[in-house]
């Protein structure tokens, strides 16, 4: 029995094509508020970072666009909307430190991981991002492939 549960607060959404698209300056958590439905929903796998990103509207934090699907005992009348934008929390000086990275060129914001901390809260990794270009993309891609190469021939050697 307690296994099940030490695999439950283990429970960890990445944003793979955050990591693609992106190269990654600097991260941050953040908690997020959301309803409780929703919770038990993400418990369960139902949630998808894909196309997801945070914005600053008026001194908020916000995350947009993230899916998290109804859970199936939820009651019809009783189900929020699945890509609703859900606030992020952070203190001011992180979101002011935040706005400034922001407004510099090419800078953005985005949801790169969803987790369960120590104390089985919900944490999102907000991180700032500036945008890829298409070489650099294959150069990464390239040196994936050779490093995946390698260990299987290393592996094969063993």
């Amino acid at each position: 029995m307690s296994n099940k549960k030490d695999t439950k607060k283990n429970l960890v959404f990445k944003n793979r094509k955050a990591f693609h698209d992106f190269t990654i300056l600097e991260t941050l958590e953040a908690g997020i508020m959301l309803e409780g439905s929703e919770v038990k929903a993400i418990r369960e796998g139902g949630i998808n970072l894909k196309d997801s990103f945070v914005r600053i509207i008026k001194g908020e934090v916000f995350i947009l666009n993230m899916h998290i699907s109804h859970l199936s005992t939820t009651h019809t009348t009783y189900r929020p909307d699945e890509r609703k934008d859900r606030k992020l929390l952070l203190h001011a000086k992180q979101i002011a430190k935040l706005y400034a990275k922001v407004t510099k060129d090419g800078i953005t914001l985005i949801a790169t991981k969803l987790y369960f901390n120590d104390k089985n809260m919900i944490k999102v990794e907000v991180a700032t991002a500036q945008g890829k270009k298409l070489h650099d993309k294959r150069e990464d891609l390239k040196a994936k492939t050779m490093q995946r190469e390698t260990q299987q021939i290393l592996k094969g050697i063993k």
